[in-house]
């Protein structure tokens, strides 16, 4: 069974900074895609950035091109999400996700079979 556990979410003041943490077990970590989304109250999920399995390619939003990285380490099944020069549209719950498709696929920037953890949620106070 795949499970997905985010971390690091919380009350900041805009222009702060938070890094979110995705720890991931049932699968091979180092062999998979992997994502962060986030809804905000009334809108649908989108896509925030996506990493590939290697980690060589990444994918992010254009409203948070610049502001947030993503990064993995897969010697500790580890995804990162630094968000940086936050503000108050970035206030949303935040969900990390595992690409449960194929095994190491051609990156494709937020495609994919996911998996998804129960979020983080992140205040941005103005």
């Amino acid at each position: 069974q795949v499970q997905v556990v985010e971390s690091g979410g919380g009350l900041v003041q805009a222009g702060g900074s938070l890094r979110l943490s995705c720890t991931v077990s049932g699968l091979t970590f180092a062999d998979r895609a992997m994502g962060w989304f986030r809804q905000a109250p009334g809108k649908e999920r989108e896509g925030v950035s996506c990493i590939s399995w290697g980690g060589g390619f990444t994918y992010s939003a254009d409203s948070v091109k610049g502001r947030f990285t993503i990064s993995r380490d897969n010697g500790k099944n580890t995804l990162y999400l630094q968000m940086s020069s936050l503000k108050p549209e970035d206030t949303a719950m935040y969900y990390c996700a595992a690409d449960v498709g194929k095994i190491r696929p051609t990156f494709s920037s937020c495609s994919g079979s996911w998996v998804w953890g129960q979020g983080t949620q992140v205040t941005v106070a103005s």
